[in-house]
């Protein structure tokens, strides 16, 4: 009996270490590998393995799609692939269209007496104290997007004394670009006179002569595309960009501002669309040929449209969100961008 349970308790200890072998060997990944070469070799042949099992899977999914229709019945269902837009947490401050609170909200809040056109907007753009090459050149084409746009030298005044300034001059907007190591890096835009201030973050600033083939814009007030501000913060901002440009459009003019939104990304784009005639060549029916026999080839003119960019193109990221005109000190904030709770909610949105 007891060399019977020395051989069981023998076997038991050899399984053990086959099992604790074999993790070994499922769990070795090219990183754990020090030497180059047999790293490498391994990454390669996982690679290949993967492409085959790939290849696998979809030789297999068409056949049981061949042989359903074969057989008349319904085809599998297709699997929606894994984005960022279908994996997203739920939102609950996501704007309804039948939200009574949000329309109040809107009768009550800063820009009501614009987006009514009550008052026609009126923007002072300036720069920080220590301004750089490219400031000026974003800051002209600035001027030329934004209709009813004034720039003012910064030199050495206070924010706050602008601000004041901007109240007894009836502006309704303060724009400040702020440049950082020759390169605009911010935007801040204060509504007047009660705010809110809202903070931006500035990147990818392509300016109009880096575009190839862009156009140049008129004078007239251009139409205005926001494209997914969707929950309350969301709808906040669109507001806030919908209040620096005038509410009447001129078509003529054939300008179109876009601010398209797309996870927490605002990105920026000036274009104006043209419409041109295209002479198509459209075969004739078989009873008419020429000479040779060949069927004839007709002109037939066509009316196109296209898109043609004219700058800027820039890119927009919401740092912070304040209440009233700027205030480091005292000011209240609506919302701050922090950086600790992304990092647990990776897949959570706040203006889409």
């Amino acid at each position: 009996m007891i060399q019977v349970n020395d051989e069981v308790e023998a076997e038991k200890s050899a399984s053990k270490k086959k099992t604790r072998t074999t993790e070994k060997k499922e769990q070795l990944l090219p990183s754990m590998i020090k030497n180059k070469e047999k790293r490498s070799e391994v990454h390669a042949k996982l690679k290949r393995q993967k492409k085959l099992e790939k290849r696998a899977k979809a030789k297999a999914r068409d056949a049981a799609l061949k042989r359903a229709l074969e057989l008349g019945e319904e085809p599998p269902e297709k699997k929606a692939p894994r984005t960022i837009e279908n994996t997203r947490e739920f939102d609950e401050t996501v704007c309804k269209p039948d939200d009574e609170e949000l329309f109040a909200g809107n009768d009550a809040d800063e820009f009501r007496s614009i987006l009514n056109q009550q008052q026609t907007p009126k923007i002072l753009i300036t720069t920080c104290r220590f301004n750089s090459t490219r400031g000026p050149a974003f800051i002209s084409e600035l001027l030329s997007v934004i209709p009813n746009a004034h720039y003012f030298k910064r030199g050495t005044y206070d924010l706050k004394k602008i601000v004041e300034y901007a109240k007894n001059k009836d502006f309704t907007s303060i724009i400040v670009v702020h440049t950082n190591r020759r390169e605009p890096d911010a935007l801040l835009i204060i509504g007047v006179p009660d705010g809110p201030t809202a903070h931006f973050k500035l990147s990818k600033l392509v300016l109009r002569k880096d575009i190839k083939n862009h156009g140049i814009p008129t004078s007239h007030k251009p139409e205005l595309v926001l494209n997914n501000f969707t929950t309350r913060l969301g709808h906040r901002m669109g507001r806030l960009i919908q209040s620096l440009f005038p509410q009447e459009p001129e078509f003529k003019g054939r300008r179109v501002v876009t601010f398209h939104n797309q996870r927490d990304f605002i990105f920026f784009r000036h274009h104006r669309y043209i419409f041109e005639t295209k002479e198509v060549k459209k075969a004739e029916s078989k009873g008419k040929k020429d000479k040779d026999g060949k069927s004839e080839n007709v002109a037939e003119q066509k009316t196109i449209a296209r898109l043609q960019e004219c700058g800027p193109r820039f890119t927009l990221k919401l740092i912070s969100l304040q209440h009233g005109t700027f205030d480091t000190k005292g000011g209240e904030y609506e919302w701050v961008h922090k950086v600790i709770f992304l990092l647990t909610n990776l897949l959570f949105q706040f203006l889409v």
